[in-house]
């Protein structure tokens, strides 16, 4: 009925700052994620910050977004905090192929974060090799 996370503060925030690095990686190496988060609402509040990944070209179907890392995280009003996930490829980006195995497989990837996989606040790509 509502998305995960909703309704869970009374206050406003504002995401900036998106950051991934490396943009390029091979399948073994990990991308880390970063971000500002900020309280703009006039009381302090929760924000379940959430990750989501979408490959967007798979061997394969897979889902359009799939959820990877979430945070739960308490700010004063005015207050900001950087959030920053990892993503292991070989860990969080394998697909079950056509050969029935367990694959990274290379191309683009794009990340949206936000405060639900309904409310998207931003979005970036980064490529596999």
């Amino acid at each position: 009925m509502y998305p995960f996370g909703y309704g869970l503060s009374y206050s406003t925030f504002e995401y900036s700052n998106f950051v991934i690095e490396p943009s390029k990686i091979p399948s073994q190496e990990k991308v880390t994620i970063r971000f500002v988060v900020k309280n703009t609402g006039s009381i302090d509040g929760d924000e379940v910050v959430q990750l989501y990944v979408r490959d967007e070209f798979a061997s394969v179907t897979t889902p359009i977004k799939q959820l990877k890392r979430f945070s739960r995280i308490h700010l004063r009003s005015g207050e900001s905090q950087q959030v920053q996930f990892i993503l292991d490829p070989s860990i969080d980006l394998p697909v079950f192929n056509m050969n029935m195995k367990w694959v990274v497989e290379p191309g683009d990837f794009t990340v949206t974060v936000g405060s639900s996989s309904q409310d998207v606040k931003l979005s970036s790509k980064f490529t596999i090799q």
